[in-house]
């Protein structure tokens, strides 16, 4: 099943893709946002209602990020060995997290946004994680169990910022930089994560191409380590971390410029695909 947010007519809302277009669930169902719907645990109403007649085509609508809401977006760094290896550093016991700002994300079509402030405008695809049912310090063997679905996520990079200071924050939430879409696919579809492939296009050329079993910290340990610090909630979101390929380590180095088109497509799930626009 997949679900996906979007804005139509000024109107946030939510909605099942079909094959036809998309059912809206906001019209149909009592709570307001995907993230609310995910907390209910009966994503079965969703289901339930995968006859009825298309709302609206699926590019007739503004796409939103899958969660537009989440109480916290949980980045991972230097997860992959290709990566750590193009970037000359050592991999750690355990994972190298940062936080994204919600509003710093944009949905399936919408434009990334180089900032005027820099010219070091990087693409970074990866798995991105849904969470489904809370938990506290969740036993690694269950974390599958608290994932409601899947999506691409397009993390990408501001690098001049992002190398200010040994924090990673300033070149990781940029206004309209955190690509999240097209839709989630939910977790029943994709009992095995590790089994999914991701590849990053630049412009049709593929930048990017790997097997999400070569993560350095699988998903479940992800949501194990992640949910010791603080429970994780419905809605919240795990960027599992970008392959190697990044633009910063091509020699010449491979930027983002405007006019270009940035796509992650990871199989079984889709393609999330979006414009690249110099900001003005």
């Amino acid at each position: 099943m997949k679900l996906c947010s979007f804005i139509k007519d000024g109107r946030a809302s939510y909605g099942l893709v079909t094959d036809a277009g998309i059912v809206d669930l906001g019209k149909r169902l009592p709570e307001p946002t995907l993230r609310d719907f995910l907390g209910s645990g009966d994503l079965a109403r969703a289901a339930a209602l995968a006859g009825q007649p298309v709302d609206y085509a699926f590019d007739a609508v503004e796409h939103a990020p899958v969660i537009p809401n989440p109480d916290k977006i949980i980045c991972v760094g230097l997860n992959y060995h290709a990566h750590v290896q193009e970037t000359g550093r050592e991999e750690t016991v355990n994972p190298v997290l940062f936080a994204r700002y919600a509003g710093s994300q944009i949905g399936h079509g919408q434009a990334l946004v180089k900032p005027l402030e820099s010219i070091e405008f990087d693409y970074e695809g990866e798995v991105a994680v849904i969470i489904g049912k809370e938990g506290r310090r969740i036993p690694e063997a269950e974390a599958l169990s608290h994932v409601a679905g899947y999506a691409c996520y397009n993390d990408a990079s501001v690098r001049d910022w992002q190398k200010h200071t040994h924090q990673f924050m300033p070149g990781k939430t940029f206004a309209n930089t955190g690509a999240f879409g097209p839709w989630m696919v939910t977790a029943d579809e994709i009992p095995d994560p590790s089994a999914l492939h991701l590849q990053t296009r630049l412009n049709g050329q593929v930048v990017q191409d790997t097997d999400v079993s070569l993560l350095i910290t699988s998903i479940p340990r992800l949501i194990a380590y992640c949910s010791t610090i603080l429970p994780l909630l419905p809605g919240d979101v795990i960027v599992s971390g970008t392959p190697g390929g990044v633009g910063a380590r091509r020699n010449p180095p491979l930027w983002m410029r405007d006019g270009d088109i940035c796509e992650v497509e990871i199989s079984g799930i889709g393609t999330l695909s979006n414009p690249v626009k110099a900001e003005a």
